[in-house]
């Protein structure tokens, strides 16, 4: 096999080495530019009013697009948090509020999911990228409010 290659490798050689070809200006040539960067916006979520439930489950989706997801740990060595976690740090230790948002939260994330669902820490351990555990917190958001809990 690598004879065959070296020989195709000489005949493009001999076959191309007819054709003109200018230099490559360099200096024109820049860094491709640099993608563009969303601004991160607010997402559409309960009045803060309404309900402290949803608005606690409103305020942690905020929280882990600004601190960052992560998974297998409340608060990892960045910052980063996960559902549970960005529940009890905006839920300002209150244990009875953070327990009715984790109820709603599972609540939202088996009538999507199915019943299979364990518990929220296993929920968002199982993903990659922190993208649908925030968008279940935003959804649980919804759901407290229309229960007005």
């Amino acid at each position: 096999m690598d004879a065959r290659l070296a020989l195709a490798a000489v005949a493009y050689e001999v076959n191309t080495a007819h054709i003109e070809t200018p230099p490559v200006d360099w200096t024109r040539i820049g860094a491709p530019p640099a993608p563009a960067v969303l601004p991160l916006t607010t997402p559409p979520g309960p009045d803060p009013d309404t309900t402290p439930v949803a608005a606690l489950l409103h305020r942690a989706s905020l929280r882990l697009r600004t601190d960052g997801w992560c998974a297998g740990t409340l608060t990892d060595e960045y910052g980063s948090l996960c559902s549970q976690g960005a529940i009890r740090k905006e839920s300002g230790g209150d244990r009875n509020l953070e327990v009715q948002a984790m109820v709603v939260l599972l609540e939202a994330i088996r009538r999507r999911f199915g019943p299979h669902v364990e518990s929220v820490p296993s929920f968002n351990d199982s993903w990659a990228d922190g993208r649908e555990p925030t968008r279940m917190l935003e959804q649980a958001s919804v759901l407290a409010d229309a229960r007005g809990v």
